[in-house]
């Protein structure tokens, strides 16, 4: 077991919707919390990101800082996703090798995984077949951001590990339908529909399926790898339960008290057909997500709400 009691531990994107929840979750660990903002240390900037490292010389790392977005964002934007997300990744890695890091966990996603990959996804289809082409620049770069890990364990013995988490939802997501994933886009657009009495518009057919994790339970997972898991083999979170879009909508809409009409959007792609982790190792090194998909829906919804209450004001 790696102890955290008593460590520098630096959350690295501490204030998107992984790292705040990261820092929640090491409330009571009795560590050091190092944070950086971003007009203080570019994390693209390695030389900035090493002299930051060298100065509080953090123990462990939690790697959550990312340029994320929806199928929108990855499809028109290519070369930010995936040029920015690896000078982070770059950074940091070296940053906590040159300055002696203990632990590091780096966060990827469930799109590293084939487009058509055999489901439940598992974490030997890394690298079998094409990627969805709607986000395979950010995909590839978490990619490389596996096998950095990998790299400095197998040529400099660090104890990095890698965790790929599912679509994660909560509070701090972003709700920016130009930008947004499907969970939070639906909740803005479940609740403009609600206002305003108007049918609510899926993406595509809503036949694909996707699986939800809160993000608290996410980063109770990372929690638990950080200080029990050890090994070459990136991780899969996630909760091992999918639903189709179409049945997402009416669960988002019923959380919200809505039973307006559903329309489709087929100008717009459906993505990756379906998207299940196979969380069988992480279950057997003792994790298992406690978040309901409603009962999570419910604490997002009320994320949201409160959120824009303070946009407001």
């Amino acid at each position: 077991m790696y102890s955290l009691a008593g460590k520098r531990v630096w959350v690295a994107g501490h204030r998107g919707m992984v790292g705040s929840a990261i820092i929640r979750a090491l409330a009571d660990k009795d560590c050091e919390i190092l944070t950086v903002n971003r007009g203080e240390v570019d994390l693209r900037d390695a030389r900035a990101v090493g002299d930051w490292m060298a100065a509080t010389r953090p123990h462990a790392v939690f790697l959550a800082a990312a340029k994320v977005g929806g199928i929108l964002a990855n499809d028109t934007a290519p070369v930010d996703f995936l040029v920015e997300n690896l000078q982070i990744e770059t950074a940091i890695f070296a940053g906590a090798h040159a300055t002696d890091v203990e632990k590091l966990l780096f966060l990827g996603s469930s799109c590293i995984y084939p487009k058509l990959a055999e489901q439940p996804l598992r974490e030997e289809a890394l690298l079998t077949g094409p990627l969805e082409p709607t986000n395979e620049w950010y995909a590839i770069a978490k990619i490389a951001g596996i096998k950095m890990a990998q790299a400095y364990r197998r040529q400099f013995g660090r104890d990095y590990i890698s965790a790929m988490p599912t679509n994660l939802y909560g509070p701090g997501d972003n709700y920016d339908l130009a930008s947004s994933h499907v969970m939070p886009a639906l909740i803005r657009k479940v609740d403009a529909a609600k206002r305003s009495g108007s049918p609510v518009v899926v993406w595509g057919t809503g036949t694909p399926r996707r699986e939800f994790l809160y993000v608290d339970d996410c980063a109770a997972a990372c929690l638990h790898m950080i200080q029990h898991y050890s090994g070459d083999m990136h991780l899969n979170i996630g909760v091992g339960e999918d639903i189709s879009i179409l049945d997402l909508t009416r669960l988002v809409m019923d959380v919200i008290g809505y039973d307006g009409p559903i329309e489709h959007d087929k100008s717009k792609p459906d993505g990756t057909p379906r998207k299940l982790m196979d969380v069988s190792r992480l279950a057997e090194q003792g994790w298992r997500a406690k978040t309901s998909l409603r009962d999570g829906i419910v604490e997002a919804y009320k994320s949201y709400l409160a959120a824009e209450i303070r946009n407001k004001n």
